[in-house]
C-alpha cells in the first residue's frame, strides 16, 4: 500500500472521528471563532440551576445570554493575557492541587471503599483463625519471626493438617485458641486495624483458608465456615438476672436466678409492663434506669452470641423472648426495633462518615483501611503509567551515604543528582537529586532514633516518596480520566480570569477614577437623594436621679437653651447632649414619634450601661440632593454599573458571536 494511500484512508478516518464527535457533541455557539460545545453548556447550566434547571426555553435563553457575556468577558482577559500573570498561575496551581488530592483520594480510595464496604455489609460470615501475635510498631526482625512462623503453619495446612488442629498447636490467640480457633460470625465493618482480615474473611471461599494476612494484632490465618444474609442492627431492651459470682469470681448457675427470671416472666404474661419490670428488677445496672434499653446490637456486639442468637430470632416488634441463661445470667429479650441493609444511596454517607472517621483515628498506621486501599491504588497507578525503576541507580544513591544521614547534619550529596531513580510511560522522570532533596525535608528522616537502620530508614523514605511520585504522575492524567474533572478546571480558570478582568477595568476603575465618578454623579441628578431628615438632639441621663429626669424633659419641651442643660451637665455631670442628622424612616428611634419639630421621644434605657435617654426633633429638613461624598459608596456600586454595560457593548462590538439556533432548539424539553 502505498505512502499516499496511507494518508488517504488516515484522513479519511480522522474526518470521520470528527464528524462523529460534532454530532455528538456539537458546538452551541462561538465567541471569536472559540467553540463552547454543548456539553459545556449543558454541564454549567444544570450545576448553576440545579433543581430549577428545567430546560425550558425561557431559561434556556436567560442563561445563554449570561454565558455568552461570560465568555466575552473571558475571552478580553485572555487578550489581556491575564492567564499568564505568576499569581494567577499559582493560584490556579494551588486550586489544582487541592482538587486533585480529592479526586484521587476520593474517587480511587473512598468511593471504592465505600461500595465494597456496602457489599459486604450484605451478609455475616463465620470465621476461625491462627494467629501469631506481633506488634504493629516492632523491630524488622520480630516481624521477620513472625511471618517466618505463620508461614510454616501455612505449609502445614497446604499439607492437609486440619485447621482446628493448626489452631490449638499454634495460636497465639488464647480467645479462640481452646476453641481450634473459631472467632464465630462477624459483619463488616471490622474494628479498626483489622482490614486486611475483614478483606481474607469475605474473599475465601466456605470451607477455605486464606493466605496469612498482617493486622495491627499481628499475622492470621482466616478460614471461613459458613456465611448468612446480614442480621441487620436491632434495638433491644432486656431484663437480667444475674448469676451470683464464684469463690473464683466467676459467674455460677444459681436456682434463685432462673427462679426470679421465671417469676418475672410470668408478670410479663400476665400484661405486665416489661419496662417497669427491667427498672424495678433488672440487675443490669447500665440498662436497668432505662427499662432495659440496649443500644443498637449487631453480628459484631461483643455480647453473649446466646443473646445475640435470642434477640435476632425474635419475628417483630414488641415480642419478647422466653427466658434464657447466657454466661452472665438468665435474660428475657424484647425487640423494640429492626434495622435491615439499607439501600446504597442512603448507606453510602453513612458508610463514608465511618470510614474517614477511621481514617482520621489511624492516619499513620499501615493498616488502616485507607492505607491499605491507598496502596493498591499506587500499584494500579504503577501498572497503568509503566512505571520503570533503576534498581542501580537506588543502590548508588544508598552506597553514598554516610552515618550523618540519620542526623540533622547530613547535607544533599552534589554528584549523580542526575541519574534517574525511575519513570513512566509519558515520560515523567525523578532523579536521584529529587529523592535526595525529599529526603532531606522529611519528616521520618528528622524523626529517626539512633536504633532505625540506615538501610532501613531509607527504604522508607524511598516508599513515600515513589506513593507521592506515583500520585504526582496520576494528577497529570486526571483530564484524560475524569472529564468532570477538566470541567471543574476550566470553570475555575475562567473564574479567575474573570475576576481578575472585572476587577481592572470595572470595580477598581470605578473606585479610582475620581472625575469619571463626578461626572456620573453630575450626570445623574435627582438619583442620589436625602428623604426628609430631621437635626435631633439627643439628651442621656448619667445618673439614677429621678427627679432629674422629669427636669430634664421640662426644660427640653420649653425649649430652655441647650446652654443650660451644659451647665447642668459640668454641673455633677448629669446629663450628656448629643446633635445628629436622622433621615425619615430610616432610624428605629423616631419609629413611634410624630414626624414634627418638638416632638420627643419616650425615655430609652441602654442594656449595657443602663443610662437613659430620649431625643427631640429640633428641625425637618427637605428632601435633598446628596453630594457625591454624602453617596459614594451608591455612585460607585452604580458607575460599575454602567461602566460593565459600556464594556459588555464594546465586547459585543469586538468580537464576533455566533449561536447554532438549531443545537439551541435540541435542548428545549417544554
Amino acid at each position: 500500500m502505498t505512502k499516499r494511500l496511507i494518508l488517504g484512508l488516515m484522513a479519511i478516518i480522522c474526518l470521520q472521528i470528527s464528524l462523529f464527535a460534532q454530532k455528538n457533541d456539537p458546538v452551541l455557539f462561538t465567541v471569536a471563532d472559540n467553540p463552547v460545545n454543548l456539553s459545556e453548556f449543558n454541564y454549567i447550566y444544570s450545576k448553576t440551576n440545579g433543581e430549577k434547571a428545567n430546560f425550558s426555553r425561557a431559561s434556556l435563553e436567560e442563561y445563554l445570554d449570561l454565558y455568552v457575556k461570560f465568555k466575552l468577558k473571558v475571552q478580553r482577559a485572555k487578550e489581556m493575557q491575564l492567564d499568564t500573570v505568576p499569581e494567577l498561575k499559582r493560584e490556579l496551581a494551588g486550586y489544582r492541587q487541592q482538587l486533585a488530592n480529592s479526586y484521587l483520594v476520593d474517587k480511587e480510595v473512598t468511593e471504592r471503599l465505600v461500595k465494597e464496604a456496602y457489599e459486604r455489609t450484605k451478609k455475616d460470615v463465620d470465621i476461625s483463625h491462627i494467629m501469631v501475635a506481633v506488634k504493629a510498631n516492632t523491630p524488622k526482625s520480630d516481624d521477620a519471626a513472625a511471618l517466618k512462623k505463620i508461614n510454616e503453619v501455612y505449609a502445614q495446612l497446604q499439607k492437609g493438617v486440619s485447621f482446628a488442629q493448626a489452631a490449638k498447636d499454634f495460636s497465639e490467640d488464647p480467645y479462640s485458641k481452646e476453641k481450634a480457633g473459631r472467632l464465630g460470625f462477624f459483619t463488616a465493618l471490622f474494628r479498626q486495624g483489622f482490614y486486611e482480615m475483614e478483606t481474607a474473611a469475605y474473599n475465601t471461599p466456605i470451607g477455605k483458608f486464606s493466605k496469612p494476612v498482617r493486622t495491627a494484632a499481628g499475622y492470621h490465618i482466616i478460614m471461613v465456615n459458613d456465611e448468612r444474609p446480614a442480621r441487620g442492627e436491632l434495638t433491644v431492651a432486656h431484663i437480667l438476672a444475674r448469676h451470683p459470682k464464684g469463690k473464683d469470681g466467676k459467674p455460677t448457675n444459681s436456682i434463685e436466678s432462673k427462679a426470679k427470671i421465671e417469676a418475672i416472666y410470668k408478670i410479663l404474661t400476665e400484661g405486665g409492663s416489661f419496662e417497669e419490670q427491667a427498672k424495678a428488677q433488672s440487675e443490669d445496672k447500665a440498662t436497668k434506669s432505662k427499662g432495659g434499653l440496649i443500644g443498637p446490637l449487631t453480628t459484631n456486639s461483643p455480647v453473649d452470641e446466646t443473646f445475640k442468637d435470642a434477640a435476632f430470632a425474635l419475628a417483630k416488634n414488641g415480642d419478647y423472648t422466653k427466658p434464657f441463661q447466657s454466661s452472665v445470667g438468665w435474660h428475657i429479650v424484647k425487640r423494640i426495633n429492626k434495622k435491615d441493609t439499607e439501600e446504597y444511596d442512603i448507606a453510602k454517607r453513612r458508610l463514608q462518615t465511618k470510614i474517614l472517621e477511621s481514617g482520621k483515628k489511624q492516619k499513620s498506621s499501615s493498616f488502616s483501611r485507607q492505607a491499605i486501599a491507598k496502596t493498591a491504588m499506587v500499584d494500579r497507578i504503577k501498572k497503568d503509567g509503566q512505571f520503570k525503576e533503576n534498581s542501580a541507580a537506588m543502590t548508588s544513591f544508598v552506597n553514598s551515604l554516610d552515618s550523618t544521614f540519620v542526623t540533622p547534619k547530613w547535607k544533599v550529596p552534589t554528584t549523580g543528582r542526575d541519574q534517574v531513580l525511575f519513570e513512566f510511560s509519558n515520560g515523567l522522570k525523578f532523579k536521584s537529586g529529587d529523592f535526595a532533596d525529599y529526603a532531606r525535608r522529611s519528616s521520618t528522616r528528622m524523626r529517626a532514633n539512633k536504633r532505625t537502620g540506615m538501610n532501613d530508614l531509607v527504604a522508607q523514605i524511598y516508599a513515600s516518596y515513589i506513593e507521592q511520585s506515583c500520585l504526582k504522575y496520576e494528577e497529570s492524567q486526571l483530564e484524560v480520566k475524569y472529564p468532570e474533572f477538566k470541567s471543574l478546571m476550566r470553570e475555575y480558570e475562567e473564574g479567575i480570569l474573570l475576576f481578575e478582568a472585572t476587577k481592572l477595568l470595572v470595580w477598581d476603575k470605578a473606585s479610582q477614577d475620581t472625575v469619571g465618578l463626578k461626572a456620573f454623579h453630575k450626570k445623574n441628578p435627582g438619583k442620589f437623594k436625602w428623604d426628609e431628615r430631621a437635626e435631633v438632639t439627643i439628651y442621656t441621663l448619667k445618673s439614677t436621679d429621678l427627679a432629674s429626669k422629669d427636669e430634664i424633659k421640662k426644660m427640653a419641651s420649653a425649649k430652655i437653651t441647650n446652654q443650660s442643660l451644659k451647665d447642668m451637665d459640668a454641673d455633677k455631670r448629669k446629663v450628656a447632649i448629643q446633635t445628629k442628622t436622622m433621615e425619615k424612616g430610616k432610624d428605629q428611634k423616631l419609629a413611634n414619634v410624630k414626624w414634627k419639630i418638638g416632638a420627643m421621644t419616650d425615655w430609652e434605657v441602654n442594656p449595657r450601661n443602663k443610662a437613659e435617654s430620649f431625643i427631640k426633633i429640633d428641625n425637618i429638613l427637605p428632601p435633598a440632593d446628596k453630594t457625591l461624598k454624602e453617596a459614594r459608596g451608591y455612585v460607585i456600586a452604580d458607575y460599575q454599573d454602567d461602566l460593565e454595560k459600556e464594556w459588555l457593548k464594546e465586547l459585543r462590538e469586538s468580537y464576533k458571536v455566533n449561536i447554532d439556533n438549531k443545537v439551541f432548539e435540541s435542548m428545549i424539553k417544554k
